[in-house]
């Protein structure tokens, strides 16, 4: 007999997860990315900051589901879904399917100003990271081919719009490159006079995190030079900086870490949405109505059974896609479906810049080296492969030891 095929849309966290769950299921598995491989995205800010190359922190899917005997993987642009014919539309023709698992993450949000894309990029893909690494580097760069004293300030202005982690940490990286990593290489120029300028809307950085948390985190910022700015509502941005609701800020390099939106698929799904395009699921994280369609990760709008909103961050998107997995493996070997799906928050971690982060594992708070340390442990442990972590935490220790940043490499147009 035939037997029956689950699709997996998307190979990040949690596809990867319901992927492996389905290990030992008597089920075809078909896994479908656009790309061909799988990346630790808490680290994408360390590849756009020079502190990693994409190889260390990016894998080929194959070789992570080469054991895998019931898995098959396809490279190809997912475009739609057709629920009533049980189809995924890809730009490779139609896949049937009997289980469908959406896993497609989200993009950025520029909240109805798409246009400012183009000039404040964002951060999701490997290809972004590389991106904002040569808009940083090139920064400096052209201050230097300009002259002592003929370039202007605003060349080496960086603004962070977003005071979330990935903001946070893109800014005491950005610091950091500045102060230590470029010192005495310039002739002309004076990288550590670089202003870097960290924007956030509400009024604190950090939302997430306890407020004393966030306030370490501030004040740590600003002995890095870092300016942060609360309060500070983004109006317009174009080539030369950005317009604030209480002024204007010129810049030569504006990234973007202020809102996500889920995956066009995800949005173009039928049912209820939330107001970043996610699909509002049921308790077992299907689409309503379609039993046979889990949505997980980013595109899902999900909550514990107390209510409490899943956050879209990696390890939600982990147990989302175990729970799946084991729930689409349990239907078909035709047990008893497991119990809603329950998020486990195990603590929230942010890195601030050299030898300090700010770490909240329930009751137990961590600022500084120790949270520094911790957050080091906490992504080399989950990071994929011996080799991975070892070189990783090689680099790490060689940078805090030398200052160096070993990825310093301009590429792309």
């Amino acid at each position: 007999m035939t037997r029956p095929r689950v699709v997996i849309v998307g190979a990040g966290f949690g596809g990867l997860a319901a992927a492996r769950a389905l290990g030992h299921a008597a089920a075809e598995v078909v896994v479908i990315d656009a790309k061909n491989h799988h990346t630790f995205q808490p680290l994408l800010y360390q590849v756009a900051t020079a502190a990693l190359s994409p190889a260390a922190i990016a894998w080929p899917i194959r070789h992570l589901l080469k054991t895998q005997a019931n898995a098959r993987v396809l490279m190809s642009q997912v475009t739609g879904v057709d629920p009533a014919a049980r189809q995924v539309l890809t730009a490779g023709g139609p896949i049937a399917y009997d289980q469908l698992v959406i896993a497609a993450g989200a993009g950025h949000a520029y909240f109805g100003h798409d246009g400012w894309a183009r000039f404040a990029p964002g951060l999701k893909t490997l290809e972004d990271a590389l991106d904002i690494r040569r808009r940083i580097l090139s920064a400096f760069e052209r201050a230097e081919l300009a002259g002592r004293g003929e370039a202007s300030p605003a060349v080496t202005t960086f603004v962070v719009v977003g005071g979330g982690p990935t903001g946070v940490e893109l800014a005491g990286a950005i610091a950091e490159i500045a102060r230590d990593a470029l010192k005495s290489e310039f002739r002309h120029i004076d990288p550590a006079a670089s202003r870097i300028v960290l924007v956030e809307a509400g009024p604190r950085i950090l939302p997430t995190f306890p407020g004393r948390l966030a306030a370490d985190a501030a004040r740590r910022l600003a002995r890095y030079g870092v300016e942060v700015m609360t309060g500070a509502r983004v109006v317009d941005i174009d080539a030369a900086g950005v317009a604030l609701d209480s002024g204007r800020i010129d810049a030569g390099t504006v990234l973007w870490a202020a809102g996500v939106r889920a995956a066009a698929l995800v949005a173009g799904l039928p049912g209820e949405h939330d107001r970043a395009g996610r699909t509002r699921v049921a308790a077992d994280l299907s689409l309503p109505g379609h039993p046979e369609i889990f949505v997980i990760g980013d595109g899902a709008a999900a909550t514990s059974p107390d209510g409490t909103p899943v956050p879209g961050i990696a390890p939600a998107a982990k147990q989302m896609g175990a729970y799946v997995g084991q729930a689409i493996a349990r239907r078909l070997a035709g047990r008893e479906p497991p119990p809603p799906f329950r998020y486990r928050h195990a603590g929230d971690l942010a890195t601030i810049g050299r030898g300090a982060a700010v770490a909240r594992l329930g009751p137990v708070q961590l600022t500084g080296l120790p949270g520094w340390l911790f957050w080091g442990f906490i992504h080399v442990y989950f990071l994929i492969g011996l080799r991975a972590r070892f070189f990783v935490a090689l680099d790490w220790l060689w940078s805090y030891v030398t200052y160096h940043r070993g990825a310093r490499l301009i590429t792309g147009a």
